[in-house]
């Protein structure tokens, strides 16, 4: 089927499952605006997928803008850059969001926000220079996974890649900084295109938006019309969770499945998000490595929802205390989106970089569905885009039964929250999801 917007693709594949879900994008209208410098940040050492960083300051130190705090030599990780100059106050165990205790950076301000001397534009030429400057930049996925990002570019040769597909789908209810980056930045996304399709040697960029952002399409299409390079086309897919997710972005943008257990580059796929792709030009241009990023705040009990440029580190009360606090008294804070993020019981706690939103709700938004036994419906199984049985997991998930558990596919489980969100019992099938893939863990280790 054609798609009705002029020089637009229409998806090449169509994946099984997802929810139509309230879009809520409240803020989508709302630029990004830069908060004040906070008088400390909190810089932890574990930001991303991967290994930890290792402090490299101690108590007392004084520290730029920019400068590197965290870092080790381990392959899947990324630095840890200092967010404001000032003095280094603490290096110690502090408390993530989601509750994960690790080592971290405590920086107070001396209101300056000086870069550090040693920033300058990398100078990249080559694939390994790519590599070497995108792991300096301490870029990691933007869109919440925090990935870190020279991992992912850094597939074998072997895997002919050949499509780099642009993540700028933002699915996820309430957040509206991916949509942003399109409007605010559309020159720096489409550059970005270029210099890594030029580098990496793409044959095709496919830049994949909801067809609900038909302002973003607009401005890309403008862009890329001014450059005339034919191989990086638009693709507007319909808008439907979980459509950002990297498996169905595959399929929508390329037509081509990704087996359970491989990724995209195993079927000849990067996908990236566009905040990302975006940062990789501007760090490219500047030097200047990722000490802050963009995030959403909003829900029915903030004062005055917003679209924030935060340092990475500040602290999420912080945040809050900016929009003018809570309007009402919050039933469920949650960091990310309503779908994938994580409630949290403590505003405490410091952004890290692969936050994107801080969203607070009073209604009944905020509340928990009463569970109630299920009645074998089968919405939870329709719904799912992995062509799972959650319930069956579950099942298995409380038995401890390994060998159920691996047969079930649970490890392909991206946790989108579709089932959940289906399920008219009001089961907490997400948390099961987890809570079997722990036990598939400590039953394979034994």
């Amino acid at each position: 089927m054609k798609n009705p917007i002029p020089n637009v693709l229409s998806a090449r594949g169509r994946g099984r499952g997802g929810v139509n879900v309230a879009h809520n994008k409240n803020t989508a209208e709302m630029p990004v605006e830069r908060m004040p410098v906070p008088q400390t940040v909190v810089l932890p050492m574990q930001q991303h997928i991967g290994a930890p960083c290792v402090p490299t300051v101690k108590v007392g130190d004084t520290v730029s803008v920019g400068q590197v705090v965290g870092d080790t030599d381990k392959f899947v990780s990324a630095p840890i850059h200092a967010t404001i100059s000032g003095t280094v106050k603490a290096v110690g165990d502090v408390k993530l969001a989601n509750g994960i205790i690790t080592k971290g950076v405590t920086i107070e301000s001396d209101g300056e926000m000086r870069l550090y001397e040693g920033i300058k534009p990398p100078v990249v030429t080559n694939r390994d220079e790519l590599l070497k400057a995108v792991r300096a930049s301490g870029l990691v996925g933007l869109g919440g996974a925090g990935f870190p990002t020279h991992v992912k570019l850094n597939y074998p040769e072997d895997k002919n890649v050949d499509t780099l597909i642009i993540n700028a789908a933002e699915c996820e209810p309430y957040i509206t900084v991916d949509y942003r980056e399109c409007i605010e930045n559309t020159k720096n996304v489409i550059n970005g295109v270029v210099r890594l399709k030029k580098i990496l040697g793409f044959k095709e960029v496919v830049i994949a938006v909801e067809d609900n952002k038909p302002k973003a399409i607009e401005l890309f299409q403008k862009e890329i019309e001014s450059i005339g390079d034919k191989d990086i086309k638009i693709m507007a897919l319909k808008s439907k969770y979980p459509q950002g997710a990297e498996k169905m972005m595959v399929l929508s943008a390329t037509g081509r499945r990704v087996p359970p257990g491989k990724l995209p580059a195993d079927v000849g796929c990067v996908v990236m998000n566009v905040a990302s792709v975006a940062f990789i030009e501007r760090y490219l241009e500047t030097g200047k490595p990722l000490t802050s990023r963009s995030i959403t705040v909003d829900g029915s009990a903030i004062k005055t929802p917003k679209n924030l440029r935060v340092p990475i580190g500040v602290n999420i009360q912080d945040i809050i205390d900016y929009c003018g606090g809570f309007k009402e008294e919050p039933r469920k804070i949650i960091s990310g989106g309503p779908m994938m993020g994580i409630a949290i019981c403590s505003t405490d706690a410091p952004i890290c970089k692969q936050n994107n939103a801080i969203l607070a709700f009073a209604d009944k938004k905020g509340g928990v569905k009463p569970e109630r036994d299920c009645i074998r419906c089968g919405r939870c199984v329709e719904v799912c885009p992995m062509s799972l049985m959650p319930t069956l997991i579950e099942r298995f998930a409380k038995a401890k039964d390994k060998e159920g558990l691996e047969r079930s596919g649970v490890a392909v489980c991206m946790e989108c929250g579709s089932c959940a969100y289906s399920c008219p019992s009001g089961r907490p099938l997400v948390q099961y999801m987890r809570l079997a893939k722990q036990v598939l863990r400590e039953e394979s280790a034994k």
